[in-house]
C-alpha cells in the first residue's frame, strides 16, 4: 500500500527542486535518504524531511510490517510551481525592477517494491 506526503509553498524555485527530485525518483528509500543527506544543494534538507514523513505515513498505514523488510521505493515524485511573491527592487533613473520570489509544491509517493513475476 502506498503512502503520500506533500510539501506546499516551499520557498525554492521549481527548477532547483526538480534537479533533486530527478536524482531520487525510483530509488530505494535508504539510498535516496543518503543522497539527500549529503547533497550540497540547499533544497535537499526539506526534501529529506518530506521523504522521512512519507516513510512515517507508510508505517502508519501498514502497522504489521517493518519498513526495512518491505523494500520501500520512491514510486513517484513531482514538483509543481507554487505561488509567486512579487517584490520591487530599486533600479536606475527612478524605476523599479520586479523580483519574482518563486515557491513550489512537492508530492512524494512511497510504495513497497513490486514482487517480480516468476519466470517459467
Amino acid at each position: 500500500m502506498e503512502a503520500v506526503a506533500k510539501l506546499n509553498n516551499n520557498p525554492t524555485s521549481t527548477r532547483k527542486m526538480r534537479l533533486l527530485a530527478d536524482l531520487i525518483r525510483g530509488l530505494d528509500v535508504e539510498k535516496a535518504l543518503n543522497i539527500l543527506k549529503f547533497h550540497p544543494k540547499h533544497p535537499s534538507v526539506p526534501l529529506e524531511k518530506l521523504l522521512v514523513s512519507a516513510i512515517a505515513n507508510w508505517k502508519v498505514k501498514n502497522e504489521g510490517t517493518r519498513a526495512e523488510d518491505a523494500e520501500l521505493i520512491v514510486k513517484t515524485i513531482f514538483v509543481d510551481g507554487g505561488r509567486i511573491l512579487k517584490r520591487m527592487r530599486p533600479a536606475p533613473q527612478g524605476r523599479g525592477y520586479r523580483v519574482r520570489k518563486r515557491s513550489n509544491h512537492v508530492t512524494i509517493v512511497v510504495d513497497s517494491r513490486p514482487v517480480a513475476a516468476e519466470k517459467k
